[in-house]
């Protein structure tokens, strides 16, 4: 086999496992798709600007270590052991808590697209626009996906 092919076969490989290699965590997953982070990019799950380690964790690469939302997260599942991501997730939003004491609520830094758990990445806008955007958009989507 002559050089030129078997490059070509190796950098196939490559691009064939790298959705594998590269896909976000099943959390990650679930919360970009309940948040609706899924929608403007068509290859979203590959992007390390949708839902990064760094929303619940203090390291860009995740593992030990939480940031405060990434702890409320936490608390919340050993408040509610058995129930699904999604269930935890919006419980924690509901309570319109602030995790980073940056002056915005958690549900209106996602929708921002800003880091809860960061204090220094927060929206652009006043509090009460975002709060408006955030109300004329739905508010929190249920906790059960729509079929």
């Amino acid at each position: 086999m002559s050089a030129r092919v078997g490059g070509a076969l190796l950098a196939g490989l490559v691009l064939l496992s790298a959705p594998a290699a590269l896909a976000l965590p099943k959390y990650r997953v679930e919360a970009a798709r309940f948040l609706g982070h899924d929608k403007d990019d068509p290859l979203w799950q590959l992007s390390g600007k949708v839902m990064p380690c760094v929303t619940c964790h203090i390291q860009p690469q995740g593992g030990k270590g939480w940031n405060p939302f990434g702890q409320s997260l936490q608390a919340e599942f050993r408040a509610q052991p058995t129930a699904s991501f999604r269930t935890v997730l919006r419980s924690v939003l509901a309570r319109e808590a602030d995790a980073d004491a940056d002056g915005y609520p958690d549900a209106l830094e996602f929708f921002a697209r800003t880091l809860p758990g960061d204090p220094k990445s927060k929206p652009t806008k006043s509090l009460r626009d975002l709060q408006a955007e955030f109300e004329k958009a739905g508010g929190l989507p249920d906790e059960k996906p729509k079929k």
